[in-house]
């Protein structure tokens, strides 16, 4: 791995975050301005922790801003269910997405843990 920006992992996560604010922009047509920030929020926060991770000197380091990743990934797995059952987006194709993202976030963490 040369740098974050090599991994499909952190290109595939960016897309997320464009995806994101593209679905939070109908958000704010409905006035729903704190789940914007806080689904923008916690989507950005993917490929930074992969990227600051990445930048850090040890595997063990790696692996814990990864987890950060995943961490704000379920965050925004669980607003996107809110908005959903709220009526306000259909998101099933970021869905998709999210979840193909969340399964090589969990793949590179088992095997950095190897």
């Amino acid at each position: 791995m040369k740098t974050h920006e090599d991994l499909d992992l952190w290109q595939r996560s960016i897309d997320l975050v464009v995806n994101v604010n593209s679905i939070t922009d109908l958000l704010i047509e409905k006035k729903k301005f704190e789940l914007v920030k806080q689904m923008n929020r916690s989507a950005i926060s993917i490929p930074s922790n992969i990227a600051e991770g990445a930048a850090r000197s040890s595997d063990k380091e790696f692996i814990k801003f990864l987890y950060y990743s995943l961490g704000s990934l379920t965050e925004l797995e669980t607003q996107l269910i809110v908005t959903n059952r709220l009526g306000l987006i259909d998101n099933n194709k970021i869905m998709v997405e999210l979840n193909k993202i969340k399964q090589m976030l969990l793949g590179l963490i088992r095997f950095f843990k190897n």
